[in-house]
């Protein structure tokens, strides 16, 4: 898998749109891509340097521990005027970040990102049986994402400064089950049952939504 950074307007203001901006958010969405264009180039320039040097350690990690191969072999990352850090549920090959963060320190974010959609890949193609809602998958994908960037030693290699599997995120609905999946994911030597057990804990959270609060 190689991560491609891009500066894509208008898949940002998709995304905008997406999460319910209005549209004087929209129309100053313009104006920020008028006037911030230099930095968002400088940007997509340190942030492709500083991946560029983990991208096949970390794309042979996320194959090893999950598995599963990488559904697409490329992907995209959208330097963005306003998100902070947006996954793909499984529909293209596409996240989103920031535009003004430390080229390194940006990685872990990004990296949960590409768990987010890679997870959501599997959970289509090998569990669609499954009978989960999106919000439920996406709780799950979540989690593991959380687990994939701290709970291994690989990661101290790619951001040593920022390994805590750290609950006390926005997402506050899902740390109880954050918390019950942790022992099974340090426990299993097989991610597939990793995968079977947060499916069977999820069913007790039907109504689980990133927008819940």
């Amino acid at each position: 898998m190689k991560l491609m950074f891009t500066i894509d307007k208008k898949y940002d203001k998709k995304m905008a749109k997406a999460f319910g901006f209005s549209k004087e958010a929209l129309g100053k969405m313009d104006i920020q891509y008028k006037s911030l264009f230099p930095f968002l180039e400088k940007s997509k320039k340190l942030y492709q340097k500083s991946w560029n040097e983990i991208n096949k350690e970390f794309s042979d990690y996320i194959e090893k521990k999950t598995g599963y191969k990488w559904f697409y072999p490329k992907y995209e990352c959208v330097v963005s005027v306003t998100h902070r850090g947006v996954s793909n549920w499984g529909i293209v090959p596409k996240v989103v970040r920031h535009w003004k963060e430390n080229p390194d320190f940006m990685r872990r974010i990004i990296a949960h990102e590409l768990i987010i959609s890679h997870y959501f890949e599997i959970h289509k193609r090998h569990y669609k049986d499954s009978g989960l809602k999106d919000g439920q998958i996406w709780a799950l994908a979540e989690i593991a994402a959380f687990a994939l960037t701290s709970l291994t030693k690989d990661v101290k290699k790619w951001w040593p400064w920022n390994v805590e599997y750290y609950t006390n995120h926005n997402y506050r609905h899902i740390v109880d089950l954050q918390n019950k999946l942790k022992p099974i994911f340090l426990k299993s030597k097989n991610f597939d049952k990793y995968i079977k057990a947060g499916i069977k804990l999820v069913r007790k959270y039907p109504d689980m939504s990133p927008r819940q609060k």
